[in-house]
């Protein structure tokens, strides 16, 4: 894998689909943060289902913080592990008050600061809802990255470091949509759908299928 490749590879996945975004609905940096953090182990459309119920009653610190946790528990508890991010969403919305005048910070230092707030969080809310070129490594990434060759670790940190180096910039904010959303679809985990691949003849994966 070069960088001539790596450049082929996401000008095509910006030609497949010029605007990617993230599957989770939100329309505040807000609503993005606590739909990411309910997120982990679990389905954007999952998390969608319960949020559709949630945002019109509940959108804002105050409002989540409101309801505590066990009248938050109500919408949300059809999701993986609802118990403990009931728990982590209203202190996040009380840190959120207390201490950002219920904006969410702009920054990872902050960001990692709020209860179920990982890394990967924080990325996904730096570059979905304030445009910075993170990169939010997901299981999709994480084996799109290995199995194609662009940017190949041991761990998840390893791979974020090599996709930020190695994607060319003017590709890399929209970069984790795009290697999610190929993960999600067409290099799925057990079988990989090689045939319906666009990037199949730069992708570096020796066992190719043909569906």
């Amino acid at each position: 894998m070069n960088k001539t490749k790596r450049g082929e590879i996401f000008q095509r996945l910006q030609e497949d689909n010029p605007n990617p975004t993230t599957e989770l609905e939100y329309s505040t940096p807000f609503e993005l943060l606590i739909a990411v953090i309910l997120s982990a182990q679990a389905t954007d459309v999952g998390v969608n289902k319960a949020t559709r119920k949630l945002y019109p009653v509940a959108n804002t610190p105050e409002a989540i913080f409101a309801l505590g946790e066990e009248g938050l528990k109500e919408y949300i508890k059809t999701i993986g592990l609802f118990n403990s991010k009931a728990k982590n969403v209203i202190k996040t919305c009380q840190i959120l008050i207390e201490q950002h005048g219920s904006e969410v910070p702009e920054n990872r230092e902050a960001l990692e600061k709020l209860p179920g707030v990982g890394r990967k969080t924080a990325n996904v809310v730096l570059n979905t809802a304030f445009g910075h070129l993170t990169m939010a490594v997901d299981t999709h990434i994480f084996r799109v990255s290995n199995r194609t060759k662009i940017a190949p670790g041991k761990d998840v940190r390893e791979v974020e470091d090599k996709l930020v180096r190695f994607i060319p910039k003017e590709y890399l904010k929209d970069a984790h949509h795009w290697l999610i959303l190929h993960g999600r679809y067409t290099c799925v985990a057990r079988k990989p759908r090689c045939g319906a691949c666009i990037i199949e003849d730069l992708c570096e994966f020796k066992e190719k299928t043909s569906d």
